[in-house]
Formats: structure tokens, sequence, C-alpha cells
């Protein structure tokens, strides 16, 4: 059996992964149904996979950060992690994480024929795109923040991907304004 894999990411309107400006957290659009969503995506069993910069920057995140995090990020931390990287070396700064190194697309393609749990990943972009024009991303699990950042915007999520068809799978609409819409991609030929 093959584990299906979700990308799962925070946008703007305007296609950004994280901003400069401030906004805060969730663009400063997060409300008690968004927060409920993500805690009960992260319930799930499932496996984490992360690229180096988003480990890190995660890692950086939680370890420098005094204030109580969303439950959901304590839950996403619990959860069993692989990292794709041929920089980093163990011992890693997260619960049960293993290191993979070599070729990102043929470790995932490894990782999904072995994997008993589905796979996600929450950022990673660059990995993500990679592994999208492999044909290995199941999911695409975008959620859509009601905000344009053309001057604050950072990190264009699909910027430089591959063309693909994009089949909607569900939608909702959270705290009256904030989008998760999942998609099955198709690289467009």
């Amino acid at each position: 059996m093959t584990a299906t894999y979700t990308f799962d990411i925070f946008c703007s309107l305007d296609g950004f992964g994280s901003h400069k400006g401030d906004w805060g957290g969730y663009w400063g659009k997060q409300g008690p149904e968004l927060l409920e969503r993500r805690l009960s995506l992260f319930a799930e069993k499932q496996r984490m996979v992360f690229g180096a910069t988003t480990y890190r920057d995660n890692v950086e995140m939680l370890t420098s950060y005094a204030g109580p995090f969303d439950p959901w990020v304590g839950r996403m931390k619990s959860l069993p992690a692989t990292v794709v990287s041929n920089t980093l070396r163990e011992p890693l700064d997260w619960p049960d994480t293993t290191i993979v190194s070599g070729d990102a697309v043929d470790a995932i393609a490894r990782l999904k024929e072995e994997s008993d749990v589905p796979l996600r990943s929450h950022g990673s972009l660059t990995l993500n795109r990679a592994l999208m024009a492999a044909g290995l991303v199941d999911r695409v699990q975008v959620t859509l923040f009601p905000v344009l950042t053309g001057r604050t915007g950072l990190r264009p999520i699909f910027q430089d991907a591959a063309d693909f068809d994009l089949d909607l799978l569900e939608n909702r609409t959270l705290d009256g304004g904030t989008l998760e819409l999942i998609y099955r991609p198709t690289l467009h030929d």
C-alpha cells in the first residue's frame, strides 16, 4: 500500500507563504474554527515530512518563542517526522525525527511505499514543488487567508513550479473568510 502524501500550505490570496510585515501569525486572521480544524488534522496518525530549511525554521520558532503555541503546533511536533537533508546531522532538536539524505524524490518515493500512515508536509516549498513534478504529491491542501501581501509577501509558493491541473476534492470556509481547499494535482501536459 502506498501512503497518501499531502502538501499542506498556508497562503495569502496573492500566493505568498509568509510575510515580513506586522500582520502577525496567520496574517492576523486565525479564529476558533481554523484552530479547531488544524488540531483535528494533526490528531490523526501521520508522519510529517520537512525539507532542511523548513525544519530549521520550525525548530528556531519552537525553541525561541516563549509564549504558548496553538495546540495543533504542539501536536505537529509530537508526530514522527522525516527530514530530507544532505546537510543536517543527528541528533536533532525534534522528538522522533529521522534524516534521509540523497535524492529527495527517491527518498520520498521509498517512504510512501514503506509508511503505514499518511504523510504530511507543512511548508517545505522547494521540496514539495519537486515532489509534485515527480507525481508524488496526492493532495495539495491550501489554507487561503483573505489578505494580499504584495509589498510584504515572502516565499511565493508555486514560483517556478511545473504546470498542474487541480481537481477540487474538498473545500470549507473557516471563521467567515479563510478557505481550506484540498486538490488532487495532475501534471499538465
